[in-house]
C-alpha cells in the first residue's frame, strides 16, 4: 500500500510538476513584483504630492481626452505619491497623475512584471481568438493534484511511526538523504498553507465548486451583494461625477476606496467598491445616480457573516498580505518550497530509474 501511495505522490508530480513550477516562480515573483517595478520606473508609477486632487469630472475628461478612449473603472491610491490607475475600453490601462490629470504611461497588463507574471500564474497567457484563457481550468487542475499531493505526502510522514524523528534535518548526510529530509521536513511544516493556497488559488476560476466547499465545511452560506440598481437617464442631463462619487464615500466616510467603476450604459450608476474597517479586502458597494449624485444602494461586507468573511478573505490569503511584510517573506519561502518539492521529486524519480 506504502509503495503504490508513493508512487501517486510522484506520479501526480510528474505530472503537473511543470505547471506548479510555474506556479511557483510567478507566485513568488507576484509577492513583490510592484515594489520592484515602482523601483526600476518610478517616472511611471510615482508623483509629487500636492495639496489636493483634481475634481473628479476633469481628471476622467483629461484622461478620455489623452487617451481618446473610455474609462471604464479607476483606481484611487491611498499614497499621496502613488499615480493612479485607469482601465480603459480597450484593455489598456492608464497610469495617472491625480494632482495634475497627466497621463504618464500607457499598457497592457502583461507589460508589468506583475501583470506578466499573473498571466503566466493564472492561464499561461494564452487568450484564443475569442478572448478566452482556455487554459484557466488546466492551472486550476493542477492546484487540485496539488492538494491532493500534499495530502498524500502528509499521509506518508504521519502513517509510520517515529514521525518526530523524521523532522530532523542533517546537513552532514548524503546529498540524496539531505534532500529527503528537507523534501519531508518542509512538505510537514508547510503542510497547512499549501493546502489553502492551492484551495483559494482553485476559487478564483472554480468559484461555485469552492463556495460550496466552504459553505459545506461552515454549515452557512455565503451572503450575496444586491445587483447594481439601474437609473432612468434623464434627457439632456450632465453627468456629475464629482457629486456622485462625493455622496458614494460619504456612506462610508471610514472606508477606503478602491475601485470607482463608470457607467458603460445609459441606465447604469456609479459603482464604488470599498474596503471598510474589519475587511481583509474591499468588498463593500455603494451606487449612486451619475447625473443627480443621489445613493441608491450601498452593501456593507464587514457586516456579513463568519462563511462570507473567510470566503472575501481567500483573495488575502492566497497572496499573503494580510499581516505585514513577515507574513510576506514566510508565502516567498512557501512559494519557493513549491519549486523545491518538484525538482527533489524529480531527482529522486531519475536516481530510481537511471539511464542504462
Amino acid at each position: 500500500m506504502k509503495i503504490w501511495l508513493r508512487r501517486i505522490h510522484l506520479g501526480l508530480a510528474l505530472i503537473s510538476g511543470l505547471f506548479l513550477l510555474i506556479v511557483s516562480l510567478t507566485g513568488a515573483v507576484m509577492i513583490y513584483a510592484k515594489d520592484i517595478q515602482h523601483l526600476i520606473e518610478p517616472a511611471k508609477w510615482q508623483v509629487a504630492p500636492q495639496a489636493t486632487f483634481m475634481h473628479y469630472d476633469e481628471l476622467i475628461q483629461n484622461v478620455q481626452t489623452q487617451t481618446k478612449q473610455k474609462i471604464t473603472f479607476f483606481m484611487p491610491e491611498q499614497a499621496p505619491n502613488a499615480a493612479w490607475q485607469f482601465r480603459l475600453a480597450n484593455k489598456h490601462y492608464a497610469s495617472v497623475n491625480p494632482y495634475s490629470g497627466s497621463v504618464l504611461n500607457v499598457y497592457e497588463s502583461t507589460d508589468t512584471i506583475y501583470g506578466f507574471a499573473q498571466g503566466l500564474h493564472r492561464w499561461l497567457l494564452f487568450e484564443n481568438s475569442k478572448g478566452e484563457k482556455t487554459f484557466r481550468n488546466w492551472m486550476s487542475v493542477c492546484a487540485l493534484l496539488l492538494l491532493v499531493n500534499v495530502l498524500l505526502g502528509f499521509y506518508l510522514w504521519v502513517k509510520p511511526k517515529n514521525r518526530v524523528k523524521r523532522l530532523a534535518i542533517k546537513p552532514k548526510a548524503k546529498f540524496r538523504v539531505l534532500m529527503y529530509q528537507l523534501h519531508t521536513v518542509l512538505g510537514v511544516y508547510f503542510f497547512i498553507p499549501l493546502m489553502l493556497i492551492a484551495f483559494t488559488g482553485m476559487a478564483f476560476n472554480w468559484k461555485t465548486q469552492t463556495q460550496s466547499v466552504l459553505e459545506f465545511v461552515t454549515f452557512n452560506k455565503v451572503e450575496q451583494r444586491p445587483k447594481a440598481p439601474k437609473i432612468i437617464p434623464l434627457s439632456q442631463a450632465v453627468l456629475n461625477y464629482n457629486e456622485a462619487i462625493k455622496n458614494a464615500e460619504s456612506v462610508f466616510p471610514d472606508g477606503k476606496t478602491y475601485r470607482i467603476y463608470l457607467p458603460k450604459k445609459d441606465d447604469e450608476a456609479i459603482a464604488l467598491r470599498m474596503q471598510n474597517p474589519g475587511e481583509s479586502h474591499a468588498y463593500s458597494w455603494v451606487w449612486t445616480n451619475p447625473f443627480t449624485g443621489k445613493v441608491l444602494n450601498s452593501f456593507d461586507a464587514s457586516k456579513t457573516n463568519f462563511t462570507t468573511q473567510a470566503w472575501n478573505f481567500k483573495y488575502k490569503f492566497h497572496i499573503g498580505d494580510f499581516a505585514g511584510p513577515i507574513v510576506q517573506f514566510l508565502w516567498l519561502l512557501i512559494a519557493l518550497s513549491l519549486a523545491f518539492f518538484i525538482v527533489s521529486g524529480v531527482y529522486f524519480w531519475l536516481k530510481r530509474h537511471k539511464w542504462k
